[in-house]
């Protein structure tokens, strides 16, 4: 036998929140999944182009021309390299590669320390400078004040650590607007 158990305001208030976080979750989820379906589709079928028009917008499109060159320089320095760990990731010139290589870039990170990163080059829509610099970078173009440097940060202060990474592996070249870039030391070879 069912019986009618009436519910007070508060239990079915309960019941209602209950529902409402399960509902929460599985939309949390499926946003999470079709997230990572946009990354897999971005990751496979944007060109060459796209992903470096994003990566410019995404790393330095607060920098100017020069700025976003800077990064692009940086990428192609890294696909260029004929010693080290950039090298064996580029495999021989794979753009791809050295964009998606774990850790390298910020803009490619789904969170950051835990948190959520909103500034991707998932959530970029490129504009026609954007392009424009991808596609000066793709004629085999590098700005000549960021000579042979592989690494770029920007350390949210005035001046610049005198290395980066960590391991030694680069020392101070120059600034250029908020980022500071980075060229390889000897150690460099043995990473």
């Amino acid at each position: 036998i069912i019986t009618h158990i009436p519910l007070s305001k508060n239990a079915c208030l309960g019941v209602f929140l209950y529902n409402l976080l399960i509902c929460s979750k599985i939309k949390c989820t499926l946003l999470k999944l079709m997230h990572k379906i946009k990354q897999e589709v971005i990751r496979v079928a944007y060109s060459e182009r796209e992903l470096l028009a994003r990566i410019a917008q995404c790393e330095a499109g607060g920098e100017g021309d020069n700025g976003m060159k800077a990064a692009l320089t940086v990428v192609i320095n890294r696909v260029r390299t004929s010693e080290g760990e950039y090298s064996r990731v580029s495999q021989g010139g794979n753009i791809r590669n050295i964009i998606f290589q774990p850790g390298q870039f910020d803009c490619v990170r789904e969170t950051i320390n835990g948190t959520y990163n909103p500034q991707t080059i998932y959530n970029m829509n490129p504009t026609d400078i954007h392009y424009q610099i991808a596609d000066w970078a793709l004629a085999g173009n590098t700005l000549n004040e960021i000579g042979e440097c592989l690494w770029y940060l920007n350390p949210f202060r005035p001046t610049c650590g005198s290395t980066f990474p960590s391991n030694g592996s680069g020392i101070l070249h120059t600034r250029l607007g908020n980022h500071c870039f980075y060229r390889p030391t000897s150690k460099y070879a043995q990473t």
